[in-house]
């Protein structure tokens, strides 16, 4: 059985956990490929909300694997908390979470290197949530300081811990001002904390790549999900404003283990509007009373770090570019909600960089921070929609800007949401 994977198309936080909650239904096994606990996904069910970072969001039905693969890096202390939080809301987790033993382990010292340099960057810092999560991924190429969870559980895990240690306060130590925060990398109790946090790992810690090829065999029907959004990918997204990680459709299979020829749906996850969170630059951005009131609808803040995020609108050249990059086969936008009241809405069709007019998404950060937007303006409609649940009862205004974006991307849009819960997606 062909699977299925859901990529966002924009600069994350495009809702992509409702969605793959929503698919699960269909599936048997979910899985996260890529990226650390800076991916906030919220699934909503019957009123209830639950914010998830490492575990796929397939968690909530108790008849599917979720498996979190070798491509993402993880902070067991992070995971052990949100299992907690997750198992105090009453959700089965012993039966159905699955580690890979591949996956690169974020340390104290992976945190400390995100603060300090961050702080060196000054004006040119990226964004980071400060979790450790690109020093690891740093840390994973360079290969001889890095720990992956199978080495947790190594007779020699207590020597490397302190050999390791030893080398990250030599090198940080010319770095900092106040070299007390290199007392808070001791050895000995980093050694302790992690070996306690392997202990209670221990019983979802496998090979999932193994798990993962045989699933396929037996023709499973697995979905993947993504982390963050496409144009955040390290190698074709927006550098070096992205994440450490290849967050678009790219990702899937160096991620998972599993080769690309066996996806045979790609689900494209766009809001109606556009966000980003951080440095970097945004064509669309409406830093005005049009953004600020995109923001306060559509509650646009950090699932993970409250953080406001940067509001606009519906960049088509990016998303025409991501969901080509991403082999997107369909798409799904989402909270169309937010939009209702406008009475006109605008989509970039076209930037214009130096005079000359384009539809290609420019790969050099200077290029796109200089662009100007060619806009399209569309009607909008004053309906409420939240309470809608069939396409054709959707207001025309409404359903004519969905049409529009899948012209535009030359995608069909195969679901539209218009509010967080589950119930409140439309099948187009």
């Amino acid at each position: 059985m062909p699977a299925t994977c859901v990529i966002g198309l924009q600069w994350g936080d495009e809702a992509k956990g409702k969605i793959v909650d929503f698919l699960t239904q269909e599936h048997e096994i979910v899985v996260r490929y890529q990226g650390g606990a800076n991916a906030g996904h919220t699934v909503v069910l019957e009123g209830k909300k639950y914010k998830l970072s490492l575990i796929p969001s397939g968690i909530f039905n108790p008849n599917v694997k979720n498996v979190i693969a070798g491509g993402v890096v993880i902070n067991p202390a992070s995971l052990l908390g949100e299992i907690e939080t997750l198992t105090g809301q009453d959700v089965k987790i012993s039966d159905n979470l699955m580690i890979s033993e591949r996956a690169h382990v974020i340390f104290p010292w992976h945190a400390l290197e995100d603060k300090i340099f961050d702080s060196l960057a000054g004006k040119e810092a990226i964004g980071s949530t400060m979790r450790g999560i690109g020093p690891c991924y740093r840390d994973k190429v360079g290969r001889s300081l890095a720990f992956r969870i199978g080495d947790l559980y190594q007779p020699e895990f207590k020597e490397r811990v302190m050999a390791v240690c030893d080398i990250k306060k030599r090198q940080l130590h010319g770095l900092v001002q106040d070299e007390t925060v290199l007392n808070d990398l001791d050895p000995a109790k980093i050694f302790d904390d992690y070996t306690d946090c392997a202990n209670r790992l221990k019983s979802y810690v496998c090979d999932t790549t193994a798990y993962l090829l045989d699933a396929v065999d037996a023709d499973k029907k697995i979905l993947f999900e993504g982390a963050q959004g496409a144009l955040l990918d390290i190698d074709h997204g927006t550098f070096p404003y992205v994440t450490s990680s290849n967050s678009s459709g790219t990702g899937v299979s160096s991620g998972s283990g599993v080769p690309g020829s066996f996806i045979n749906r790609v689900v494209g996850i766009v809001k109606a509007y556009t966000t980003r969170v951080g440095g970097g630059p945004f064509p669309t951005e409406q830093d005005n009373d049009i953004g600020q009131r995109i923001r306060d609808r559509g509650n646009e803040y950090g699932t993970v770090t409250r953080r406001p995020r940067r509001c606009g609108w519906f960049d088509a050249v990016a998303a025409r570019y991501t969901a080509r990059l991403s082999g997107v086969t369909c798409l799904s936008v989402m909270l169309l909600d937010v939009l209702s009241g406008f009475k006109e809405l605008q989509i970039c069709t076209a930037y214009e960089i130096d005079g000359q007019r384009t539809t290609n998404f420019p790969a050099h950060v200077d290029d796109l921070r200089n662009v100007k937007c060619v806009y399209e303006t569309l009607p909008g409609w004053e309906e409420e929609i939240t309470e809608v649940r069939d396409y054709a009862a959707l207001p025309e205004n409404a359903k004519k800007y969905v049409q529009r974006i899948s012209e535009l991307l030359a995608r069909p849009t195969a679901m539209v949401s218009v509010g967080p819960d589950r119930k409140q997606t439309i099948i187009v």
